[in-house]
């Protein structure tokens, strides 16, 4: 075979060319010890699996780091759209002037919304009569139709009632729970309710299901109430003040930025912490999870570059002779070594290529193939339930994308340098021992 290959280069014009690195002559070499024959069945297996392996820890990785980040950014994206980037609470006196301290924060410039909010916990039941926690939210009507994540993913019913004082919004997932429909009522129990020579009494209420949201993040939709501002002041006992005032900004990671200017436009006492200092722990797990997961996940790359490593040097003991009758014809020893360090390169190269376009093809049918193996295993893979987000989300990021290209190609060419080293410190007496 590499005698055929020299005869073939040599019967070619420009002769001199084929002692260049990487010449026609050591491809054309390198590609026949990649072709399988029969004797070398054994070998090409190897080969086989390496590709394989660098394919599949190629496409895994790219895989997983972005439903990772979709993960995140689906979360921050919800998580933000319904909580404020930044939140305001008095530490003085209460916050009794809000509809002015509303308007100086919205007029600071960077500021997008700000939103006075009356907060409590419930008890809620529908029909059955069974309850569950759920948090109220007392916001006004106007700053309701502002905040799209919730005016716009409406799926039943409409904000007429809301805006006229006379009704509530409930979560999907919470009307699902108690069979109700826009224009039912739901009953809410607060433990702080009317004073009586005997004591507090609860405060027991009903309300008419003005809307239905869907924000698609199961925690939200499960236990988040909207209330007329008005209306939860009166329920919570709280007559013409608010407990706190979100703000949403243009740039949430400008919120430091912000922080001094808002503190100067409330004219008072306030606190002020934004959402990451609110979330801190939740997003900190989600990045460590993601680093090891990656780190795991590239041993799945290294065992694949180990095979290629185990097959080039079953190949260089079988191609003994090969090599001494190159080293015989005047193959330099760097000759061979970048014959076989192409042999084992192009198995990276092939497998990583092959592992991004399949990394690829399934990030963008993710959510397919999500429900085709639910279907086929007859369970809910990634419950909602569990994963907070009714649907699988994948953010590829091209950044990482290239990091792993780079990693896969890195391990792959490194892993073909021990083998291609041994051929060419191979002299012809000794590579004919090897037959």
């Amino acid at each position: 075979m590499a005698v055929d290959a020299v005869k073939e280069t040599a019967e070619k014009p420009g002769k001199s060319k084929a002692g260049r690195p990487f010449s026609a002559f050591e491809r054309i070499v390198a590609w026949r010890y990649l072709r399988a024959r029969r004797k070398e069945a054994f070998i090409s297996v190897i080969a086989g699996f390496s590709f394989i392996g660098i394919m599949l820890g190629v496409a895994t990785l790219i895989i997983v780091m972005a439903v990772m980040n979709g993960f995140r950014t689906e979360l921050i994206s919800r998580i933000l759209g319904v909580n404020g980037h930044m939140i305001v609470q008095p530490i003085d006196t209460p916050l009794d002037n809000y509809d002015e301290l509303a308007k100086k924060f919205a007029a600071v410039p960077g500021v997008t919304m700000a939103l006075p909010l009356v907060e409590g916990q419930t008890l809620a039941s529908g029909r059955g009569g069974a309850g569950t926690g759920a948090l109220v939210r007392g916001i006004r009507p106007e700053d309701i139709e502002s905040l799209k994540t919730v005016s716009g993913n409406i799926k039943s019913g409409d904000l007429v009632g809301f805006a006229a004082g006379q009704g509530v919004l409930i979560g999907s997932r919470m009307a699902n729970q108690f069979g109700l429909n826009a224009g039912d009522q739901i009953t809410l129990m607060s433990p702080e309710g009317d004073i009586t020579p005997l004591g507090v009494n609860p405060r027991i209420k009903s309300y008419v299901v003005s809307g239905i949201f869907e924000i698609g993040m199961s925690e939200y939709d499960s236990s988040i109430l909207y209330m007329p501002l008005e209306e939860a002041q009166l329920y919570f006992n709280a007559e013409g003040v608010v407990q706190s005032i979100e703000l949403f900004v243009a740039n949430p990671d400008a919120v430091d930025e912000l922080r001094p200017k808002l503190e100067e436009a409330a004219g008072r006492q306030v606190f002020i912490t934004d959402w990451r200092q609110r979330n801190q722990t939740f997003f900190s797990a989600l990045q460590v999870e993601r680093n090891v997961m990656f780190m795991i996940l590239t041993l799945i790359v290294l065992v694949a570059a180990l095979n290629i490593i185990s097959g080039l040097i079953m190949l260089v003991k079988d191609k003994g002779s090969d090599i001494a009758i190159l080293r015989t014809m005047g193959a330099t020893s760097g000759s061979i070594m970048r014959i076989f360090f192409m042999t084992g390169a192009a198995i990276g190269i092939a497998g990583t290529l092959a592992g991004v376009l399949l990394g690829v093809i399934v990030c963008l049918n993710i959510e397919s193939i999500r429900q085709f193996f639910s279907w086929i295993s007859g369970t809910v893979l990634f419950d909602p339930e569990l994963y907070f987000l009714s649907q699988l989300p994948a953010d590829m990021n091209v950044g990482e994308t290239v990091s792993v290209v780079i990693m896969a190609l890195t391990l792959s060419f490194l892993a073909t340098i021990v083998p291609a080293w041994r051929a060419s410190r191979l002299d012809p007496v000794q590579a004919l021992r090897y037959e």
